[in-house]
């Protein structure tokens, strides 16, 4: 339950461009492209790891995971909601296969942290993986596994990152979408392990 009232999610306008390719956010989504989501901490770091790789068609933020409807910022930053906040890729599978966008994602954060990444502290920045088929979710549960023991033999602890299919998808309000685009120095907490995901694209 909150304390207080938090204000009620101010939705993004449908049609609101990307800040940095103008693709729109809601869709429509090309034919053949694919999506999926991804939590790994604050989502202002995330979402420039994905924009930034050839092949990603679209990003957007949001919160997503949770049982609280339409949850604002402020909520979700109560820890309360249940959401987490999560990054929405839009990608062209001809281009950048999702095998390549996991590796990416195990790499980019430590998915043994439990509710935290880094300094950032609440079940909102916990680790996760939104699925929108089974078997694209059975890839996911397969690269953790392929990874766990290069975390294992570095010192880390288990994977904690939750996997599942997508549930409900809320976008975040207009001025978190491309926020480290929109405010070159803004805070960005995200960082790897250093681990090489053995499943890894050549660098």
């Amino acid at each position: 339950m909150f304390f207080g009232k938090p204000k009620p999610l101010v939705e993004l306008p449908k049609g609101t461009p990307h800040f940095i390719n103008d693709n729109p956010m809601h869709g429509p989504y090309p034919e053949g492209f694919r999506q999926v989501q991804f939590a790994m901490g604050c989502f202002w770091g995330v979402e420039r790891i994905f924009w930034e790789l050839d092949g990603v068609w679209v990003t957007s933020v949001g919160y997503a995971g949770g049982d609280v409807a339409a949850p604002s910022y402020e909520a979700v930053c109560t820890g309360t909601t249940g959401h987490t906040e999560i990054v929405h890729v839009v990608y062209d599978p001809a281009v950048i296969t999702l095998k390549e966008l996991l590796t990416v994602f195990w790499e980019g954060h430590d998915p043994t942290q439990g509710d935290r990444q880094g300094n950032d502290r609440g079940s909102q920045y916990r680790s996760a993986i939104y699925a929108y088929s089974d078997s694209d979710l059975a890839l996911a549960e397969q690269t953790a596994l392929e990874f766990q023991p290069m975390l294992a033999k570095a010192g880390f602890g288990v994977i904690t990152t939750e996997m599942r299919l997508i549930p409900t998808y809320y976008f975040a309000e207009e001025y978190h979408q491309q926020y480290l685009a929109k405010n070159p120095a803004g805070y960005c907490g995200i960082g790897g392990t250093g681990v090489t995901c053995p499943i890894g694209i050549a660098s």
